[in-house]
């Protein structure tokens, strides 16, 4: 039987790495980390970048339909918060943000074994049990 959870990976990268993913996400330069994407069918999204397109989705269509546009905006201006967020990358599998324990599972066992430090800093998973998670501030 499988968990009715869902699962999300993101990897923290070096500084000096983050801005070559951010550049190629694929990953071409460093065939391990694009050869474990392309198994899974994953896809990286540097945060940073999650967070500006809301941002700017949210200007383009009215800023009253999106409930997290005053923190994400308050994120992405606020220089450390920045400086955090371009490092951190989420995984999503097969163009889904969240996924399933068996895939979940898979691929950090993969990720896990290219954190060197200089690269990959860290592998992160989150579960979408809201007591795990911080709530999005009300409107």
């Amino acid at each position: 039987m499988s968990s009715p959870l869902q699962f999300q990976l993101r990897i923290t990268a070096s500084r000096e790495w983050a801005e070559a993913l951010r550049a190629d996400p694929s990953s071409a330069s460093w065939p391990a980390l694009r050869d474990v994407l392309r198994t899974h069918n994953a896809t990286l999204k540097c945060q940073f970048d999650a967070f500006a397109d809301y941002v700017s989705e949210a200007e383009r269509i009215g800023i009253e339909h999106y409930p997290l546009y005053q923190w994400t905006r308050q994120t992405i201006e606020n220089p450390e918060k920045k400086a955090k967020y371009l490092q951190s990358f989420t995984l999503y599998v097969n163009g889904e943000e969240v996924y399933d324990q068996a895939v979940t599972d898979a691929l950090e066992g993969e990720l896990s074994k290219l954190v060197d430090g200089s690269r990959i800093v860290r592998v992160s998973c989150f579960d979408t049990n809201p007591a795990n998670n911080p709530q999005p501030p009300s409107s």
